[in-house]
């Protein structure tokens, strides 16, 4: 059967073409949630109960792509400075990235601050105001020297094969609190070290994919390039709309009844759903002319150095605020590998210009969960995938160190102000109640109420988790 339409006489066939060919859009063809065809299979992302009571009902992962130096930032070391330029008096690893020279001091002051007394460096005076929210973990380490390995341990708990990333595997375990968003937001991911995997699903259902937004390096690129995904289609009304959908409906019946499932296409119907679903609240979460002046003042938005991630921090807080389970923010520069916190060479200007760009919008975004009453059951994340050797490369830079490296976490279940394990005399290697990342991993589970043993997934025959066959619970960090 031929179906005209209002302005002229084209066939569903026809239509389905110019589909094909780009003349529909993803939201377009989304309204396949409307006629139907998302109950071809129940809602993956519908909220799910977790294992045990949560401290933490959703998570905030800031990452700084390139390795954050843990001895020029939170973690002091007054022999480092008192042995500046005298060889490393132990072993470095068998391992290395390059080769390193003697020690080389901190360019940075460290101050005590807040009521827990935390030194922390001069490169941070907003967030230093924030210390007695935080939890320093100084005891971190991995199992890989290279960006691409240590990315994909840190997002998906391995450094050699494709997995789920950590935020996909929330996603699956709880589902998202807002049915119009997505459970996974990732805002301005690198392009480099892994890519599209460090938020990937791998062989988890297409629908707990990280959904993204928004380039590194380019101010205002999450709102645009959201804008651009999730606009209203300006070229067919609502009735062609729904002759489309209804052809697509039946072409996708067909096939699902001639293969039986097929996680491809029923993910790809998923996504047309969510997509529909988005234009409508997306626009409201991107629009932050409603914020008022005092706040982006506090995200630092109204600085040049800090806008473009002042502006991420804020659209991570519109994203929580409106139940999207796990939001990653990350800060690179793909476009200018120089700037990005892998300092080999010229750390004094690197890591100063890095850290005046995040310092701002990190305290902004810690004090505006915390006025709105959400820091107690947000988990925020800051770190790197390693940190830096406390020995000197190219004179003023430091090589890759997952021997031993700082990350730290605010609200959502952990103490505040407080220091856990610590470094060896220099910031070499983890030494006092060291924490791996599959520790990490299984921690940040815990918070979230998910067993990291029990949240597993079968494919290829075995049981799958974040954690592998690895991971402790930090007991010692938990409130």
């Amino acid at each position: 059967m031929s179906t005209l339409f209002d302005n002229g006489q084209i066939s569903r066939r026809e239509l389905l073409r110019r589909s094909a060919s780009g003349f529909g859009n993803l939201a377009l063809m989304s309204l396949l949630a409307e006629s139907g065809v998302a109950n071809i299979k129940s809602n993956p992302l519908a909220p799910k109960r977790p294992h045990f009571e949560p401290k933490a009902k959703r998570v905030i992962f800031l990452f700084m792509h390139g390795g954050p130096s843990q001895v020029d930032t939170f973690d002091q070391k007054p022999l480092l400075t008192r042995d500046h330029g005298k060889p490393l008096p132990f072993a470095k690893p068998r391992v290395q990235f390059s080769s390193t020279e003697n020690l080389l001091k901190s360019h940075w002051e460290f101050a005590p601050k807040g009521q827990c007394g935390m030194p922390v460096s001069s490169l941070f005076p907003h967030l230093s105001n924030c210390v007695d929210d935080i939890t320093f973990i100084n005891s971190m380490y991995g199992s890989n020297a290279a960006h691409g390995g240590a990315l994909l341990k840190l997002h998906t708990g391995s450094d050699n094969f494709i997995r789920p990333s950590m935020g996909s595997w929330v996603n699956y375990g709880l589902g998202t609190e807002n049915r119009n968003l997505p459970g996974f937001v990732t805002i301005c991911p690198t392009s480099l070290h892994g890519g599209v995997y460090n938020y990937g699903s791998a062989f988890l259902p297409a629908a707990y994919h990280g959904i993204s937004l928004g380039t590194p390096g380019y101010p205002n690129s999450p709102v645009e390039n959201a804008r651009f995904r999730f606009t209203k289609n300006e070229r067919l009304n609502r009735n062609q709309q729904s002759l489309q959908l209804e052809l697509l409906r039946e072409i996708n019946e067909t096939q699902l009844g001639e293969t039986g499932p097929d996680i491809a296409l029923e993910g790809r119907i998923h996504s047309f759903e969510l997509a529909f679903r988005m234009q409508r609240e997306s626009a409201q979460v991107l629009d932050i002319s409603g914020e008022s002046t005092s706040t982006k003042k506090l995200y630092g938005i109204d600085k040049k150095q800090s806008n473009n991630f002042g502006l991420q921090c804020l659209l991570a807080r519109r994203f929580a605020e409106r139940g999207v389970r796990f939001i990653q923010v990350t800060h690179s520069q793909d476009r200018m590998p120089q700037e990005q916190w892998d300092q080999h060479s010229n750390m004094k200007f690197c890591l100063e210009r890095n850290c005046a760009g995040v310092d701002q919008p990190i305290a902004g975004l810690l004090k505006d969960l915390k006025s709105l009453g959400m820091l107690h059951d947000t988990l925020v994340i800051w770190g790197g995938e390693f940190g830096r050797t406390p020995t000197a490369q190219n004179t003023d830079g430091r090589d890759h160190n997952p021997e031993g490296f700082t990350m730290w976490m605010a609200g959502g279940g952990v103490k505040g102000g407080l220091r856990y394990g610590s470094t060896d005399d220099y910031g070499y290697y983890a030494a006092e109640n060291k924490v791996h990342v599959h520790d990490l991993h299984a921690t940040i589970l815990h918070l979230l109420g998910l067993d990291h043993e029990r949240l597993t997934y079968r494919y290829g025959g075995r049981d799958f988790r974040l954690t592998d066959v690895h991971g402790e619970i930090v007991h010692g960090i938990l409130s």
